[in-house]
């Protein structure tokens, strides 16, 4: 057993039950409740269980109709789904695992015409404005929440997490922001807080002594007329006497305008929130949000920030995340860059959430990997994320693997989007594949341009040569001038101060976003305080809700940049769903022109000719020093071509074969099912 953790790996006693390290899975709702595949709920939950994490907290299960996010959204209502959650539990428990569920109450977050809410005001991210609740109905919530944890329960969990945190309904009740009643349940702080008190103390009263009840409280709200600190500590007190286990940390509700779990997040760095509650109630308490290795988790909780460790996106990274550590293979950890593609922006789209890293994420009982019974040797030509995918899989699987790139270096375009200020995780990415490919044994050959006669004659021949630059051909592009995304991000172009960007896809946000910041080279985040100081985070000691009076103070722009693109609708509208903001207010913050509905007429040595519109309206000189081109990209298919010429069967993957941006999550997909498939 590995001594690099002792304080993440040493177990929690509860009096009643021992956990046994300090890793929750922290609750997300993956969509996968509501397939009815109950087999395939209790293998996601069953495979994180065997990776030993301590315990498990479900994705929310609402306790009656009108608190489901969505119409349609799981549910415990009767004997059956009972039934269908101890397939669940079993499987879990079966697995030395321990599961809670989370009953989630949505509020007016609630995305239907049936939502309820201490008042009647509409969220910014629902159009749905919530029926105010009487006295009646808020009795009627209660009951039914303590009604779904006697279920839970009922059901084989081992215990409940109360969702009191991300601005849902019992959250809505604790602040001025959406609380405005005048009755018992409104008002002072002491009526405000009155519904959490009530749902944990019936809920103890109702399951008993031994049954975990943890209570997610909101410690920084990020909102307008949000919780003081002095609330927080008040509220925490109170939910510990009235019977909670554990009390676990919320940071932020889903309306505010401050990213919270997003990539360009520093890791741990809302820690500090937590640590302010620590020696102020006697149970446990569970520090959240942006802890994503062993090492890090390990920091928070040695320098007394927390009891425990909530990590929800990384076991889909890596389900064997805890049992790599205690073995001391931490190295092999997928690490997750919480780019929030294939998770959270898959559970807003109502798809099946999962991993960009690691697609078996949710289709655990689908992508089974089985060692071959038929070695085959298979070459795989490019040594980006689809090849490297591909190549481990296969030889993971017991092929014969040989893995081609003329590079220098593995990694592909994932060595560019690295460059990126905010996008610093995808260097361990690039060192989890290198150790991967290690340990799998496959063969590496890189630095050589690989011809068709180097693979014609291997068993199975995969194409992951990834893609080129597109050339828009817009008249001056020859200048001296003019770049390429590329000779940006690797550092081998010339930038001068004032820049235009020639497309506003996810290229053209990530190329602004380094154009504005100094040039670098390492893997550095930037530091907590300036990260705060930069998007508004004050102290909850001074004003409600923890938003900075001063508000965001980004340090300026290094260069005057102009993002462009042909399109009229709104510049970034395809970026992804839940970050896409992010990066549209990042660079809005360091006044980043923006400018849509453009014609590129001309590239000048004083910058480029642009029009507007069908009609061509308005010509205009855009003023820069470099044009920088970020106008799409062409699948490298050279080798593809050739080698099915001479009649050879091969696979193509990744931007080889469809290059629409920089699009790793698809690449990674496609490399590990088709391996699964040989």
């Amino acid at each position: 057993m590995s001594t690099n953790f002792p304080n993440l790996l040493k177990p929690l006693d509860l009096g009643f039950t021992t956990l046994k390290n300090r890793a929750l899975m922290g609750s997300m709702h993956t969509n996968l409740e509501e397939t009815k595949d109950w087999n395939r709920v209790a293998e996601f939950y069953a495979t994180r269980a065997r990776g030993d994490v301590a315990l498990m907290v479900t994705g929310g299960i609402a306790p009656n109709t009108e608190g489901g996010v969505f119409p349609g959204a799981a549910g415990l209502f009767d004997a059956d789904d009972v039934a269908n959650h101890k397939i669940v539990t079993d499987r879990v428990h079966g697995s030395d695992g321990k599961i809670a569920m989370q009953i989630l109450h949505a509020g007016r977050y609630a995305y239907g015409p049936n939502c309820v809410a201490p008042s009647p005001i509409k969220s910014p991210i629902s159009p749905f404005v919530p029926a105010e609740l009487d006295a009646v109905g808020i009795e009627k919530q209660i009951d039914d929440i303590v009604t779904t944890a006697c279920r839970a329960r009922d059901a084989g969990y081992d215990g409940v997490e109360i969702m009191g945190s991300e601005g849902y309904f019992i959250n809505q009740f604790l602040v001025l922001h959406t609380n405005k009643r005048t009755d018992q349940w409104g008002g002072c702080y002491e009526n405000r807080m009155r519904l959490p008190i009530e749902i944990v103390t019936r809920v103890r009263e109702a399951v008993g002594k031994d049954f975990i009840i943890i209570f997610r409280l909101s410690m920084i709200d990020l909102v307008p007329n949000g919780s003081t600190q002095d609330e927080v500590i008040l509220l925490a007190k109170e939910v510990e006497r009235a019977g909670a286990t554990i009390i676990n940390t919320g940071i932020g509700w889903h309306e505010a305008r401050i990213p919270t779990i997003a990539t360009s997040v520093p890791r741990a760095a809302f820690a500090w929130v937590t640590k302010r509650l620590m020696g102020k109630v006697s149970i446990p308490i569970i520090t959240s949000n942006r802890i994503n290795t062993p090492q890090v988790a390990e920091e928070v909780l040695k320098t007394g920030c927390a009891d425990m460790v909530s990590m929800a996106r990384p076991f889909l990274a890596d389900p064997d995340f805890i049992k790599k550590a205690i073995s001391g293979n931490e190295e092999k950890i997928a690490p997750c860059i919480a780019c929030n593609q294939a998770c959270l922006d898959h559970t807003f789209s109502g798809k099946i959430s999962s991993c960009l890293v690691n697609p078996k994420a949710c289709f655990e009982t689908e992508l089974v990997s089985t060692k071959t019974k038929h070695q085959k040797s298979i070459a795989v030509v490019g040594a980006g994320p689809a090849g490297m995918s591909a190549a481990i899989e296969a030889a993971e699987r017991g092929h014969k693997v040989t893995l081609f790139d003329k590079a220098q270096m593995i990694g592909g375009q994932l060595n560019l989007a690295k460059m990126v200020p905010g996008k610093e995780e995808f260097w361990g990415l690039v060192d989890w594949f290198s150790e991967m490919l290690k340990s799998s044994g496959a063969e590496v050959k890189l630095g050589e341009l690989v011809t068709s006669s180097d693979v014609i004659d291997f068993d199975e021949v995969i194409i992951a040569t990834g893609v080129s630059p597109r050339d828009p051909k817009i008249k001056g592009h020859e200048k001296n001038n003019v770049v390429s995304y590329v000779e940006v991000l690797n550092g081998t172009g010339q930038i001068g101060q004032k820049v235009a960007v020639i497309g506003a896809g996810g290229i053209g946000f990530d190329v602004s976003e380094y154009l504005v910041h100094e040039n670098k080279s390492d893997n550095k985040q930037i530091e907590i305080p300036k990260w705060m100081k930069e998007w508004g985070v004050g102290d909850p000691n001074k004003t409600p809700g923890g938003l900075a009076e001063s508000g965001p103070k980004p340090e300026a722009a290094v260069r005057q940049v102009t993002l462009m693109q042909r399109k009229k609708q709104k510049l970034g509208r395809n970026l992804g769903k839940t970050t896409g903001w992010i990066h549209r207010s990042a660079l809005k913050m360091k006044n980043v022109q923006m400018i849509g509905n453009v014609n590129y007429e001309e590239i000048t040595s004083e910058g480029i000719m642009v029009s507007d519109g069908e009609l061509r309206e308005n010509p205009r000189l855009v003023s820069a020093d470099t044009v920088v081109i970020c106008a799409g990209q062409e699948s490298d298919r050279s080798l593809a071509d050739e080698l099915i010429e001479k009649g050879k069967k091969v696979h193509i993957i990744g931007g080889a074969d469809v290059a629409s941006e920089l699009d790793a999550k698809r690449a990674i997909d496609q490399g590990v099912r088709l391996a699964i498939s040989l």
